[in-house]
């Protein structure tokens, strides 16, 4: 229970989120970096050749 205390401890979470209003568009700010994050990893995952890929051309 000490650490979550310790992590807890680092934000202050007593207060309101803080939004993003774009016309009919509104989101907050941590879904938004969630969703930013997850993009993001998404594409790494695309982009970044398999581990086993090259062995295998080599031993061919």
């Amino acid at each position: 229970m000490a650490w979550s205390a310790t992590l807890a401890a680092l934000l202050p979470l007593n207060h309101l989120g803080h939004y993003l209003h774009w016309h009919w568009f509104l989101i907050s700010v941590a879904n938004l970096t969630v969703i930013v994050l997850m993009v993001v990893t998404f594409v790494v995952a695309l982009l970044l050749p398999f581990p086993g890929r090259r062995r295998r051309k080599e031993s061919q």
